[in-house]
């Protein structure tokens, strides 16, 4: 039998149907009644004649219509293609161009981003659906959605499987964003690798504060609680402070937070005016995470593990909160389904604190790049998926991230790895946040530029950040630029844009 995940909520729906599946901006949603609402969402589609294969177009923030939106296209065995909020017109119509999306679902604050390229788009006039107050081109979703069936939806034969599930775009090396294709398979591994290492169950509850566009919500959130059988709280925006009092009024029991907002917390908020006590797993992922921003949450009683994936496969290492503290800046061990492993320039696994690069295969790769098999041929090389992420292991089997090798840049004949760079300038309690970036040097080919945003009320010198360096870095890796900026450039996986960092100061030199 193949794995549908659209199944996943119709069985809880059977077992425990008054469980709260969902916790949306304090309104609680049970299974049964998520389920009744995936399978109107199912009918709907198949009206819309969106049969198998079909790609489903979403541009919403998170809300409970967008979970029975995934859920309903699995079903139906037709494809979800989340689409990011922050995005341009012009980079939402090459997206929904290249995948040529069948019909579109969006919320009523994008019209204006989507207006000006609607003509252009493959979408028909009759499957433009918004949630709020439709414009002249589109109808109500919520007016399509509310008389349709509550039964299950009968498809054209079973999905599953290997099917696609979910098409994610992510940034592309070729300057353009490339579709990674995820099935349900795939899914349905993810989310027994997060059962096995974040130990969940149906009385957990947890709190969702990434936006479900981005896999760390969709695959690393959703889908293993609602495997689970447990309870996902929604916002379509939290702020830091909202996050604390959420955990406490619904004791939260697991929470995934970008390393970003731990920052904000700090900044922000007072933990000690909080009740915490029933988090029983923080874990955090998709950026570097300083030691002194982990001490500061182990000595308010909260261990935060780290982990690592990518889009393309969602998780694929996993710190243990019991190795998080004399571990801490690894990223733990490979996940129980799934091969990774580190290997050097001709594939031979490398020995351990040796350099190479982190690859994976097994059951939770992704199909391929969308319509791009030569980039897909060039990713996966003999069942093996190239991450492009280097990395060491220890005698005792933890990884520890060493840099992106397209961010590697070579310093008087040595490479130099900005994540190593930043990760002992974060030591530095007077420092909030660095990028680092390899820039051209007329003595040495290229040096290291240091961005850093230091904390408020907080002074230092370009000296005081070399002389910090003296001795913790070797000195062909120590910057010789040194900039202090208020914030830095993010992309869209909430991760340091180290292109933009080096071109906006090759700029600002030229001007």
């Amino acid at each position: 039998m193949k794995i549908n995940i659209g199944h996943w909520v119709a069985k809880w729906a059977s077992l425990k149907p008054e469980k709260p599946a969902i916790i949306f901006e304090n309104k609680v949603f049970s299974y049964k009644f998520l389920n009744e609402r995936v399978n109107r969402a199912a009918h709907m589609f198949q009206q819309m004649n969106i049969t198998r294969n079909d790609r489903v177009g979403v541009l919403m923030r998170n809300t409970y219509q967008l979970v029975e939106i995934f859920f309903a296209l699995a079903k139906i065995g037709a494809i979800f293609v989340p689409l990011n909020t922050r995005l341009s017109s012009t980079e939402l119509n090459y997206i929904v161009n290249d995948s040529r999306t069948k019909a579109l679902i969006f919320d009523e604050n994008f019209i204006g981003t989507l207006e000006p390229c609607i003509k252009d788009f493959p979408v028909g006039e009759e499957c433009f659906l918004c949630l709020g107050k439709p414009p002249e081109w589109a109808k109500s979703y919520e007016d399509e959605i509310t008389f349709q069936k509550i039964d299950e939806p009968e498809g054209k034969g079973p999905a599953g499987g290997e099917d696609p599930l979910s098409i994610l775009y992510t940034s592309g090396t070729t300057g353009v964003p490339k579709g990674a294709v995820l099935s349900h398979r795939k899914t349905f591994f993810n989310s027994l690798n997060a059962n096995i290492y974040y130990g969940l169950r149906s009385s957990d509850i947890m709190l969702a504060p990434r936006p479900m566009f981005h896999s760390g919500g969709v695959f690393v959130e959703l889908c293993p609680i609602i495997y689970a059988g447990g309870t996902l709280i929604m916002q379509k925006r939290f702020d830091p402070e909202e996050i604390l009092f959420t955990i406490e009024k619904y004791r939260a029991t697991v929470l995934e937070i970008p390393a970003t907002t731990l920052r904000f917390i700090l900044e922000q908020c007072d933990l000690s005016k909080h009740d915490l006590s029933s988090l029983r797993v923080c874990y955090t992922g998709g950026e570097q995470v300083s030691p002194e921003l982990l001490d500061s949450y182990i000595n308010a009683g909260i261990v935060v593990s780290q982990i690592y994936g990518q889009t393309e496969t969602s998780t694929l290492t996993w710190l243990a909160p019991e190795d998080a503290i004399h571990k801490r800046g690894s990223i733990g061990k490979p996940v129980f389904h799934g091969n990774v492993m580190i290997v050097d320039k001709n594939g031979q696994e490398t020995k351990p604190e040796e350099i190479g690069e982190i690859v994976a295969s097994g059951c939770i790769l992704m199909n391929g790049y969308w319509g791009n098999p030569e980039l897909t041929q060039d990713t996966i090389i003999d069942g093996l998926l190239h991450t492009g992420d280097l990395a060491k292991r220890d005698e005792e089997g933890f990884f520890f991230i060493v840099g992106r090798k397209k961010d590697v840049y070579i310093s008087g004949g040595e490479n130099v790895y900005p994540a190593e760079v930043e990760r002992v300038l974060l030591e530095n309690q007077k420092i909030l946040n660095v990028g680092v970036c390899g820039i051209p040097h007329e003595k040495w080919g290229e040096t290291g530029l240091a961005c850093i945003v230091l904390k408020t009320g907080e002074h230092m010198t370009e000296e005081e950040i070399i002389d910090f360096c003296e001795g913790r870095l070797a000195r062909y890796k120590i910057p010789k630029i040194i900039e202090f900026v208020k914030d830095l450039p993010i992309n869209a996986a909430q991760k340091i844009d180290r292109k933009k960092l080096k071109n906006d100061y090759m700029l600002y030199r030229i001007e």
